[in-house]
């Protein structure tokens, strides 16, 4: 990684859909040099993938909250378990292993309060490990650099 790798990053952070001629003028090489590298950050991983940022309002997303799960069991069988559960569960858009006082941390992502009411118990609720169900209500984002 050197300056104009660090370079790279930063633009297509920003705007993962500049094309390569612009991103290029950006930085200050030429275009082939450009996608080489690029591809070279792809091939390593680095560069996982792309996305689009959706707007959540306009998707019908009207309560985002983040949740801390606290597990009866530490070990890896009860974890796994639990990370598997939620593999189907589409309200999960983040799940985040971590320390402290709870295993685990969700990013909810459901239409309005009810739909997060019956996830928690229907979804969360029923999962046999979960003995600590903490709710933190987004009332509003200034910053997202997701």
């Amino acid at each position: 990684m050197d300056r104009f790798d660090e370079r790279i990053l930063r633009e297509l952070k920003s705007n993962g859909r500049l094309s390569n001629v612009e991103l290029a003028e950006r930085i200050g090489l030429s275009p082939s040099a450009t996608l080489r590298r690029v591809q070279e950050l792809e091939r390593s991983g680095i560069i996982k993938g792309y996305r689009a940022v959706l707007d959540p309002g306009k998707m019908g997303i009207g309560f985002i909250a983040y949740v801390t799960i606290g597990l009866s069991s530490h070990g890896k069988r009860s974890q796994l378990d639990f990370e598997q559960r939620l593999q189907t569960a589409k309200e999960v858009t983040e799940c985040h292993n971590i320390t402290g006082n709870s295993e685990y941390l969700l990013r909810v992502e459901t239409s309005n309060l009810s739909a997060y009411k019956r996830f928690h118990s229907d979804v969360l609720g029923e999962i046999p490990q979960v003995i600590a169900i903490s709710t933190l209500v987004v009332m509003e984002t200034p910053k997202d650099e997701r």
